[in-house]
């Protein structure tokens, strides 16, 4: 190569080494400075496909371990409510021990049971408030919650009835009684005519709660030719349920009672409503007796054509009470209303049904125990291949220090070589200038 001054051909080879050197040099300090081998698809692409799948890998399986966390969260609230439970349940079986013995009164007994339905009833309340994030578990056995763990498969929690009705301790005070199907409802109680007898026989209505010591038998005379509105039947029932001469039996009991009542329904109408006083009924029968054995042109709530000796249950002109206190539709025949300790043989069967709820829960509660343990393993094993995918990603993605650093140091001493070498070679051309002096 000749002494030229158009080309300068040094400087640009010293230029172009220098570019060179100095792209390295920039690369090293963003490896550096990033902690990243791979910045961008130009430093390794198939390294930066293989990192991504790996980044995303590891996000699932860090928020499916989160998923477990959150799991045992929702069942240590669960759970915490049972014990809760658990602690009534034992009152509960505690209090029915005691009314189980004969060494206590009817009033003393009616104190424990009053503590009884308590119990009950905080166990309902509980088991329908308790929730995590408005999520119930304890109200209802039917359905499950899905706990995705980072991969394609779940686990399964089912919920559980933990409500009164669900362990069976559905409470009541121990009347029987019954309400008139739902097709006899009314808009008003004191206008409407709801029953009218015949005018050939009186219309007897009797009421019997049977294996009840201390309940009359209640004998309802409707007469002849009346017409009733509701309030009017409800007053003639109670009439003869008060009776001043059948107040008493021969041990002095009181029998008399209020044993009618008016019930609003849900949908704002009004029905005839008849209770037992006597906690000890074991059935109920309501029959009619007339006085010439044909009941003529009777229509209302009891029926029409009715006839002597007819059971007014089986005709389903009555509904009985459920173990809710609620009502049963047209269902023929009587209800006792709910689980009580207000006798000794109440008391001794109560003994057997709490102890059942006990187990039915015992059940459920170690359901929870054991899918806690199972979502606390899952969680372990989430962490685990966490960390080996990490381990993995950073073999591919992240930058070796050292390395790295070394081949900065390289960089920078060939850029600072460039630098100097381009400086010598812009002075070559001058050179030249002294031939032409």
């Amino acid at each position: 190569m000749g002494l030229a001054i158009k080309n300068n051909i040094m400087a640009s080879n010293a230029a172009r080494h220098l570019g060179k050197s100095f792209g390295a040099l920039a690369s090293s300090v963003e490896r550096l400075s990033s902690g990243l081998r791979i910045n961008s698809a130009k430093d390794d692409a198939a390294g930066l496909a293989v990192r991504e799948l790996m980044r995303a890998d590891i996000a699932v399986l860090q928020q499916g371990a989160r998923n477990a966390s959150d799991g045992i969260s929702m069942l240590q609230t669960m759970e915490g409510a049972m014990a809760v439970m658990d602690e009534n349940l034992i009152r509960m079986k505690e209090l029915a021990e005691q009314a189980a013995t004969g060494s206590y009164s009817v009033a003393q007994r009616s104190i424990m049971n009053n503590e009884f339905a308590e119990m009950a009833d905080e166990i309902e309340r509980i088991a329908s408030s308790t929730a995590f994030n408005g999520i119930t578990m304890l109200n209802s056995n039917t359905g499950i919650v899905d706990i995705h763990v980072g991969t394609t498969a779940t686990i399964e929690v089912s919920k559980v009835d933990m409500t009164k009705n669900g362990l069976n301790i559905a409470t009541g005070n121990g009347e029987w009684g019954a309400i008139t199907d739902n097709a006899a409802a009314y808009a008003d109680t004191g206008t409407t005519t709801v029953l009218t007898t015949g005018t050939t026989n009186d219309f007897i209505v009797e009421l019997d709660f049977l294996g009840a010591t201390n309940q009359q038998v209640i004998s309802v005379n409707f007469g002849q030719s009346a017409s009733m509105t509701l309030e009017d039947v409800m007053d003639t029932i109670n009439a003869a349920s008060q009776n001043p001469s059948n107040m008493y039996d021969a041990d002095g009991n009181k029998l008399g009672y209020a044993a009618a009542s008016i019930y609003t329904n849900a949908a704002g109408t009004y029905q005839l409503e008849i209770k037992a006083r006597d906690a000890i009924a074991t059935s109920m029968s309501f029959t009619v007796e007339t006085t010439g054995g044909v009941v003529s042109a009777l229509a209302g709530i009891f029926g029409t054509t009715t006839t002597d000796g007819e059971d007014l249950m089986g005709a389903n002109l009555f509904e009985s009470m459920d173990t809710d206190g609620a009502w049963a539709a047209d269902t023929a025949g009587g209800a006792t209303a709910g689980l009580n300790i207000l006798t000794e043989t109440s008391a001794v069967s109560a003994l057997l049904t709490v102890g059942s709820a006990i187990a039915t829960k015992d059940e459920s509660r170690a359901a929870f125990g054991y899918k806690m343990n199972r979502l606390e393993s899952t969680q372990s094993v989430l962490n685990i291949q966490a960390e080996n995918l990490m381990t993995a990603e950073s073999r591919i993605s992240d930058v070796d220090v050292a390395t790295e650093m070394a081949t900065m140091t390289r960089n920078q001493v060939l850029s600072q070589a460039g630098v100097a070498m381009l400086s010598q070679a812009n002075t070559m051309p001058q050179m030249a200038l002294s031939l032409l002096r």
